[in-house]
């Protein structure tokens, strides 16, 4: 089997891959190897095209004329073009980015860890804060309980709230997926919005960042640490935040001003925050964000124990495989 793969990756995750490719015996061209789209000596060996995020339009798709599958890793609605897919008859396969999966459940922990109060509501109940109320066990059966024995008055639902996205990568997608499943209308801001087509297909809409920060009761940040994202939550993005919205950072700690996040929940001017990423790492034992009021902190564990590009790339090979032995694909979308 050989395979052209379109996406341009660092080279630690391009040599990763072709670990994976040659153990399992495919042969793979590397966009970034062929000059110019001069790929006429081997197109036609060419079975499977594979994107990340890389576009794959009609022009791609008709110069292999034996192509039987294009294969997504990750599940960016913009990394294919579908209908054309369908006309001319090529199944696309999506599947989910393991890494991004784990970031996102990190993100949804974080988000339900600060409406719901778990850390305050775990450690009150561990320590018997409930002594503090004058209230004294009791047995309960059906319709006798101690509801909220410790009298918390803001435990809230994700249901109805709106969340904002500050990048719409394979993170973004995966943690909007789990977001509408609470029932969350999904606002995103990035450098390019993607086509209405493609809103409607990831049920989102797009707005600019100001925006958005006025409009959200949670401000999730999945953009990359580059020199234009930096410190992209300032104080003036804080200000312009509803005072009840709370802050999720999975992403890099350089994205936030850290002092004027202190600054912003100290004196409430935001609900609070869930951080799984700082500028320093681990974060110092004294750091003023520690004793924080309304601030859930995690160590940088949002991807999970690793792997996920290895996951990735072991799903790709199985799907590969199954097409190898005439077996039907998993993720097809298109069919």
């Amino acid at each position: 089997m050989r395979v052209f793969h379109t996406q341009l990756f660092p080279r630690w995750i391009r040599d990763l891959f072709q670990l994976e490719f040659d153990a399992a015996g495919i042969d793979v061209v590397w966009a970034e190897d062929v000059s110019g789209g001069h790929w006429g000596n081997f197109a036609d060996d060419i079975q499977v095209l594979l994107t990340s995020k890389q576009h794959i339009g009609k022009e791609l798709m008709c110069s292999f004329p034996n192509l039987t599958l294009i294969q997504v890793q990750g599940r960016t609605p913009w990394a294919v073009d579908w209908r054309v897919a369908k006309e001319v008859g090529i199944p696309v396969s999506v599947l989910p980015h393991r890494g991004a999966i784990a970031v996102a459940e990190q993100t949804l922990s974080l988000m339900l860890g600060c409406y719901r109060r778990l850390i305050d509501g775990h450690v009150g109940t561990k320590d018997g804060s409930y002594l503090d109320f004058n209230v004294d066990p009791s047995r309960t059966d059906e319709r006798k309980i101690a509801f909220n024995w410790l009298k918390f008055d803001d435990v809230r639902q994700l249901y109805g709230k709106t969340l904002g996205l500050i990048g719409l990568g394979d993170i973004g997608i995966e943690v909007s997926r789990r977001a509408q499943a609470f029932d969350m209308e999904v606002l995103y801001t990035k450098r390019n919005p993607l086509s209405h087509e493609y809103e409607i297909q990831a049920n989102v809409s797009y707005l600019e960042l100001e925006e958005l920060l006025q409009a959200s009761d949670f401000v999730s940040l999945h953009a990359p640490h580059t020199s234009k994202t930096e410190k992209i939550i300032d104080g003036r993005a804080l200000d312009l935040m509803k005072s009840s919205a709370v802050l999720i950072n999975t992403a890099r700690g350089g994205l936030v001003d850290e002092e004027a996040l202190v600054s912003a929940l100290q004196n409430r001017c935001i609900g609070g925050a869930g951080l799984d990423a700082f500028l320093y790492e681990p974060l110092p034992k004294e750091h003023p964000l520690v004793n924080c009021p309304n601030v859930l902190l995690s160590p940088h564990v949002g991807g999970g124990t690793g792997g996920g590009q290895k996951g990735m790339m072991s799903d790709v090979i199985n799907n590969l495989e199954l097409l190898r032995s005439k077996s039907e694909p998993k993720g097809l979308v298109n069919i």
